[in-house]
């Protein structure tokens, strides 16, 4: 049986899907069962990570488990596994840990994954940098008005389709040979947001357009949904963004398959932005 939490996010759900896809025996973690919406065949339970009464009873009888970091409380669900007979480990975390200048974003993934390898499991760790995901934000925006909003600062990311992320987690859970590596993770190509933006108006086939707004600007829209620290460690990687632009050549190396394109993830998504 293999454990899956943050089993209805963007990757926790393509996780659990390819693992059943696979032939595995599921169970998924969620704090609402009955929202789940997942494959009849997986086993969903209720639990939390910041409920730690709730997951022995989730881990018995795991073997393996994906591990969404949820902030503070890795240590905790490593305390419970280490009991429960847990034998391995995937944890989720972020390309921001190897940053040269430390963020708050790169310190909270930093004590997950000092948690993760301090413990007696064999572990793999997935360092992703931006999600392809993260611009289903913009839905609304498009569907309303057409344009998006975003900072012309001009700064670039490689971000990652949720598919290919979750792919090279179902085979760091199945497979040994990934045991005690750390896979930094990233899409085919650099991109900004104006031409993320001008890739989904091509693949919608409908004008969409970007809106630059100046970094001031930009910070106080953030603000409104994200803690300041949070948003000004966000600020100061644009700044940096030949870290974040970086395309690293293991997805395709772990996949046997190149990853998949900003187009194909937009026209796999295109229903979400119509």
């Amino acid at each position: 049986m293999i454990l899956v939490t943050g089993a209805t996010g963007n990757v926790g759900r393509q996780v659990v899907e390819q693992l059943v896809d696979a032939g595995e025996e599921v169970c998924a973690l969620t704090r609402r069962p009955d929202r789940a919406g997942l494959p009849d065949t997986v086993e969903v339970v209720r639990g939390d990570l910041a409920e730690p009464d709730t997951l022995p009873a989730a881990l018995r009888g795991v073997e393996a488990a994906f591990l969404f970091p949820v902030p503070g409380r890795v240590p905790g669900f490593i305390d419970v596994a280490e009991k429960t007979g847990l034998r391995r480990v995937v944890l989720l975390s972020a390309s921001a840990v190897t940053y040269e200048r430390p963020n708050a974003i790169g310190r909270v993934h930093q004590g997950a994954e000092q948690a993760v390898t301090g413990a007696g499991l064999p572990w793999t760790i997935l360092r992703p940098g931006a999600f392809m995901a993260n611009d289903l934000n913009w839905a609304r925006q498009i569907r309303a008005t057409g344009v998006v909003r975003g900072i012309g600062d001009g700064a670039a990311t490689a971000p990652i389709d949720e598919r290919d992320l979750a792919a090279v987690a179902v085979r760091a859970l199945l497979d040994d040979g990934h045991a005690g590596k750390a896979h930094l993770l990233t899409g085919p190509e650099a991109l900004t947001e104006a031409e993320r933006v001008r890739v989904l108006g091509e693949v919608l086939g409908r004008p969409v357009r970007f809106q630059e707004l100046s970094v001031e600007e930009g910070r106080a829209a953030m603000l409104a949904h994200l803690p300041a620290e949070v948003v000004d460690s966000m600020l100061a990687m644009r700044a940096e963004s030949k870290e974040m632009a970086e395309v690293s050549p293991a997805p395709a190396d772990l996949l046997g398959r190149a990853p998949y394109t900003y187009a194909e993830w937009a026209a796999h998504h295109a229903a979400d932005f119509s």
